[in-house]
């Protein structure tokens, strides 16, 4: 006899942003025994049952209107899953989140989590263009935007500026597994998204406990085509970061409609690459992340050292097509 459950996830895909979270959320959504939340990325354990903080980064305060920070609205993402169904959202914030994972240890204390690791170096630079190729990262040099964490995070900016901490995956992970047991938290790499995504699924599928082979191709992730550094960017830059600051005052979906022709107008028309990385940047940057990527060598038991070379690896696009 089938009873009837409490209304929330089985597990979550916690991390990390520009990582194939989105990638991974919606192979599993095509799965006939899982339901995925909708929005993605609700945020709820991103907040303390409270609404969340009031960020001041540029379209901060607009996304933040779509955060879900009361108990009874997440029950409700949930409320219309069947029975049977493995019901999951995907939050990329929780895995860097230290009070995420309290919270979900203490709310959901069987569930199982996924964690998607990229090179930090590759992840921080496809964060920057994310933001850049919207119009809403000021900074045209990725170096430069990086430099100003510091100064952000001091200002208030949301965590999703965080190019730099976003990727200590080591120290993420270390903090994690001191509430939530390491058998139920699968590391996985954005790399075998793009080299094997039907093995990669199909892993997930395995820790989940969901039948295999039920899913043969796996949707590209969010990437961007690059805005060159030029008068579109100089021009319609600032009107969508005012754009968006006075979204804030209007229902989410106002600006989510304004934006998109503004967007266009940004990037111009043709699909571009974004530049690779110089062996002088990853060179630099190296030295920014190899004590924490000891560190998740040494938690994990796996080898991460590939990510210490100065080779770039690209987007997804750009590795799924050569």
């Amino acid at each position: 006899m089938i009873t009837e459950r409490e209304p929330r996830p089985d597990f979550l895909i916690v991390g990390a942003p520009k990582a194939g979270t989105t990638a991974l959320h919606n192979a599993l959504a095509q799965h006939p025994e899982v339901f995925m939340s909708a929005p993605k990325e609700p945020k709820f354990f991103l907040c303390d049952q409270a609404p969340p903080p009031h960020w001041c980064g540029p379209g901060d305060q607009h996304s933040q209107q779509e955060w879900i920070w009361r108990p009874s609205d997440y029950a409700r993402l949930f409320a219309d899953a069947p029975t049977t169904a493995m019901r999951g959202e995907s939050t990329p914030f929780y895995l860097w989140s230290r009070g995420a994972h309290r919270r979900i240890a203490e709310a959901l204390p069987d569930v199982r989590l996924i964690a998607i690791v990229r090179d930090p170096i590759d992840r921080a630079y496809s964060n920057w263009m994310h933001l850049w190729c919207d119009g809403l990262e000021p900074e045209s040099d990725f170096m430069a935007a990086f430099a100003r964490e510091a100064e952000r995070v001091h200002a208030g900016y949301a965590p999703f500026w965080r190019y730099r901490e976003l990727g200590l995956y080591g120290e993420q992970l270390a903090h994690l597994y001191q509430h939530v047991d390491r058998e139920r938290v699968l590391v996985m790499r954005y790399r075998e998204l793009i080299d094997d995504p039907t093995a990669a699924v199909d892993n997930a599928c395995r820790f989940l406990g969901l039948s295999t082979g039920l899913i043969e191709q796996i949707p590209s992730d969010n990437s961007r085509s690059y805005a060159e550094p030029s008068w579109r960017t100089r021009l319609f830059g600032p009107v969508i970061r005012s754009g968006a600051w006075l979204g804030q005052f209007a229902p989410p979906q106002a600006w989510r409609a304004a934006a998109p022709p503004l967007i266009r107008q940004l990037r111009g028309s043709g699909e571009v690459h974004r530049p690779l990385l110089t062996v002088e940047q990853r060179t630099q940057l190296i030295k920014v992340y190899a004590d924490d990527v000891a560190l998740l060598t040494e938690v994990t038991g796996q080898d991460f050292s590939q990510w210490l070379s100065t080779e770039p690896r690209g987007s997804f696009r750009q590795r799924a097509s050569a």
